[in-house]
């Protein structure tokens, strides 16, 4: 699908060319990062199997607070420390990281370190 927005449509084409190359497996699953505009999400995937085996985001209770805008830099961090805890208690180690277009930096590059300080290997 051709976006006239051409932010959009650069996002999409080094989406498609990072999922070229990456794909997560039962040994190295792949950790998928979205952001909207209002919240940021992460789940834990096995491409072979076509499975969520963890997921993550700023809806979920442990990490959401009330009346706050955790669509920033602040909650991505907290996703990705629950996202690496909850790969813990899954027994995944490792992940492939998909930023899914995204640049490396600001919310993803958050998520990213968070995940790292948790405990994950990527």
């Amino acid at each position: 699908m051709a976006h006239t927005n051409t932010r959009v449509a650069a996002r999409e084409r080094r989406r498609k060319r990072l999922r070229k190359k990456i794909r997560g497996t039962a040994e190295r699953p792949r950790l998928s990062v979205f952001c909207s505009s209002k919240h940021v999400y992460a789940q834990i995937i096995n491409d072979a199997d076509g499975t969520t085996l963890a997921a993550s985001s700023t809806l979920v209770g442990g990490v959401r607070e009330e009346g706050r805008s955790l669509a920033n830099r602040d909650g991505a961090a907290k996703v990705g420390a629950d996202i690496a805890a909850r790969a813990g208690r899954v027994g995944i180690k490792a992940v492939v990281f998909d930023r899914n277009g995204r640049l490396y930096h600001g919310k993803v590059k958050a998520l990213a370190d968070a995940a790292r300080e948790g405990g994950l290997l990527f």
